[in-house]
């Protein structure tokens, strides 16, 4: 195949040719994709007839989803349908006039093969030049209609009760049997797990909580998460979780990582702690590249076959585990002798195993009368075994190249693990990603969206600025270091200047300096991933918390005014957005005006259900003069923090200390008096901070401390709880930055 990149010398070798272009889209781990790469594109006699009559150019998605995301709405609106690989037809100027997605090489019944396609379609180019026209122009004219702000009028209400519909949404469409929302194929329902967790920490619900638990012990139990090796295939084929296609992605894992600390945090399970963890070793041991950035996915194909990396028949355990060890694993795993599914395409039974539970563990281990804890040392020790034989397979081929929105969420989940999960090395992760995008990634102060050996390319999107923002917003509130807050803040006002619809409100996917395409689209669905413009929408919202700067919280309402006719018409499809509104709601509704004299804190850090803010009294002191601190912390309604002092010794006391002692010292820590409460979990009263409490302290410098600028530390320990639950021990670190005067 003579393939060209999308670029003016396609387009310019098409128009003095007299050629139309076909465009094929794809990317790395697609399954099908490979199939026709095999079937035709590698076919001497196929591949002969594209040259000959069409420009052949080949686009990943991934790397140009300006160019994927314009042509998949062209095959949508042609066939009714879509997915990849995509394949068009375009006349010179980039018009789409025929369109569908895989192709077999070979006529069927019913069904023309590629061969009969493009002899038809070459004819019809030479012959019927009018309708060819006809056909591109309704279809350009349609794409350009569909590009269009989707406010119409006046905004739609965004009150409280969109929030609320779209959760009643997500009651309605709720597997109670297996957990998700509706049937097959069943994907990561990320989106409406991050809605519905928010609502929990809003409500406490007990409703919303288990759907949120039972969905994601659904997928945990079933065949799209992998027992042995860590992470998530992208979707199940079925309604049970059970059938995956076996491709790993990373923004999947980064997404579900980061909603599995979400669970740990709000019930305590360690097994959610146990599932983020398996994902953060698959990422950091097998998607890292050597600078630091991580790799964007594992194919769902080995030797040609999907998922043949991941699947075994009975006997090769047997052989690996012995007998009795074995039998054992087969029953925990759903493991049976002719295997336990059934090939998509053939329908045959390949006599393989997808490895998966039916069954919980505790009931496994009652069923065959072992000790849970007994049961899962035994299985742990057989997953690391299997594991090692599965690693000297023939490996699915890695998608290599960086990708920057991708990274940014990667960077967040790792971030944010880093100060829930209390894991320094998930931290240290996410800083050496971010310290690589940041110096890798940028050009002349803006980013770029891909890399790959050595090089960096092509404009940055929308989604890659607002996702790699809020990763380094996650870096700022987990370590504190005020340069992770300065560049996100940069970000966002370069996304601002080149990306906003200063007419219409959100944002552009592409900048104003971008190539022109068909069209320029500003799209609020959520799909895979967050939209670009829900995910602005949040990060505009915690830069507003942070910096105190209106503007920001000026634009959210703007983007949430721009689209709240497509979040009334589809709750389900911008849940990023639903997710700002009742973020922006909650922020409107907690707001109270700073203290006569005070001024506006230096620094503010929020993790539902609280909020720290610090004030310093000067940030230039001489050695051995002394720093004053004060921390007000909001608790929001119907929660609670323990007291420093709190009346029973399993409780979690709100403690403060400086975390870095060379140049300075913690001389004194004044905590507020508890409120003794009698909540109606408890027999006994508790001691807590309520509603909002100050904590002030003295940090006296050293006297030996050298002149220059340095950053301290502090580290405030709370746990919050309602009346129903409690969080995980929470550590909100401030950083304070003072110049020593020498």
């Amino acid at each position: 195949m003579d393939w060209y990149p999308w670029g003016e010398e396609a387009f310019r070798r098409a128009r003095e040719e007299g050629k139309p272009v076909f465009l094929s889209i794809g990317y790395s781990a697609c399954h099908w994709c490979h199939v026709m790469e095999r079937e035709s594109f590698e076919n001497e006699d196929l591949a002969a007839v594209l040259n000959d009559h069409f420009v052949a150019v080949k686009v990943d998605r991934e790397e140009r989803p300006d160019v994927d995301e314009i042509y998949m709405t062209a095959t949508q609106l042609a066939t009714g349908s879509g997915g990849w690989p995509n394949s068009l037809w375009l006349t010179p100027d980039g018009r789409p006039w025929f369109a569908g997605t895989y192709f077999p090489p070979d006529d069927a019944p019913g069904r023309p093969g590629f061969r009969t396609i493009l002899m038809s379609l070459a004819e019809m180019w030479r012959t019927r030049g009018e309708e060819v026209e006809q056909q591109a122009d309704r279809l350009a004219a349609a794409l350009q209609q569909l590009s269009t702000s989707p406010a119409s009028g006046a905004a739609a209400d965004l009150s409280r009760d969109l929030v609320d519909r779209a959760i009643a949404e997500l009651g309605q469409a709720y597997d109670d049997r297996r957990g998700g929302f509706g049937g097959a194929p069943k994907f990561p329902p990320v989106g409406a797990l991050n809605l519905l967790f928010q609502e929990y920490g809003r409500t406490g619900e007990a409703s919303v909580l288990r759907m949120a638990i039972e969905t994601l012990d659904g997928m945990a139990s079933g065949g799209i998460r992998d027992h042995l090796g860590g992470g998530f295939h992208r979707y199940s084929t079925d309604e049970r979780w059970f059938l995956p296609h076996f491709e790993k992605m990373l923004y999947d894992n980064a997404q579900i990582s980061r909603t599995c600390v979400d669970a740990y945090r709000v019930t305590g399970r360690e097994a959610y702690r146990e599932i983020a963890a398996e994902i953060y070793g698959w990422v950091l041991g097998e998607m890292t590249d050597p600078q630091g950035g991580f790799y964007s996915a594992l194919d769902a194909d080995s030797e040609g076959v999907e998922g043949k990396f991941y699947v075994w028949r009975r006997d090769e355990i047997l052989r690996v585990l012995g007998d009795e060890e074995g039998d054992l694993f087969c029953r925990v795993y759903g493991v049976e002798e002719d295997g336990n599914f059934r090939d998509e395409a053939t329908g045959r039974m390949p006599g393989t195993n997808v490895l998966y539970l039916p069954r919980p563990v505790e009931v496994s281990a009652q069923a065959e009368s072992i000790p849970i804890e007994d049961l899962k040392a035994r299985m742990k020790n057989a997953r690391e075994r299997l594991l090692e034989v599965r690693s000297k397979r023939a490996r699915p081929n890695l998608d290599d190249k960086v990708l920057t929105s991708w990274n940014g969420l990667m960077i967040g989940s790792l971030a944010y693990a880093g100060r829930h999960l209390e894991e320094a090395a998930y931290t240290t992760a996410a800083e050496r990603a971010a310290k690589f995008m940041l110096s890798e990634m940028r050009r002349d102060g803006r980013l770029l969206r891909s890399y790959r050996d050595g090089e960096a390319r092509l404009n940055a999107y929308l989604d890659d600025y607002a996702f790699l923002a809020g990763g380094l917003l996650d870096l700022y509130e987990t370590m504190g270091k005020n340069v992770y807050l300065d560049e996100a803040r940069s970000l966002v006002d370069a996304l601002i200047e080149h990306h906003r619809d200063k007419a219409g409100g959100g944002f552009f996917f592409t900048s104003d300096d971008h190539e022109d395409l068909l069209t320029r689209s500003k799209d609020p669905l959520d799909k895979a991933i967050p939209s670009g413009n829900g995910m602005a929408a949040q990060v505009l919202l915690r830069l507003g918390r942070l910096t105190r700067d209106a503007r920001y919280d000026d634009l959210v309402g703007g983007s949430l005014e721009a689209f709240s006719h497509m979040m009334h018409r589809t709750p389900r499809g911008t849940e990023s957005l639903i997710l700002a509104l009742a973020e922006h709601l909650e922020q409107a509704r907690g707001r109270t005006p700073e203290p006569e004299g005070r001024g506006a804190p230096l620094a503010r850090l929020r993790e539902k259900p609280v909020t720290v803010e610090a004030f310093f009294s000067s940030t230039g002191v001489a050695p051995g003069e002394t720093v004053e601190v004060e921390l007000r912390i909001r608790i929001d309604d119907g929660w609670h923090i323990h007291s420093n002092r709190p009346l029973q010794e399993h409780l979690v006391p709100t403690t403060l200390e400086l975390k870095d002692g060379g140049s300075a010292a913690l001389a004194k820590v004044g905590y507020p008096e508890g409120k003794r409460v009698q909540l109606g979990f408890s027999d006994e009263p508790l001691l807590v901070y309520e509603n909002e409490v100050t904590i002030a302290a003295r940090i006296e410098i050293s006297p030996n401390a050298p002149g220059g600028k340095i950053e301290l530390l502090l580290g405030l320990k709370v746990q919050a709880c309602s009346d129903q639950a409690c969080l995980a021990p929470m550590e909100y670190v401030v950083a304070i930055p003072v110049e020593i005067r020498g």
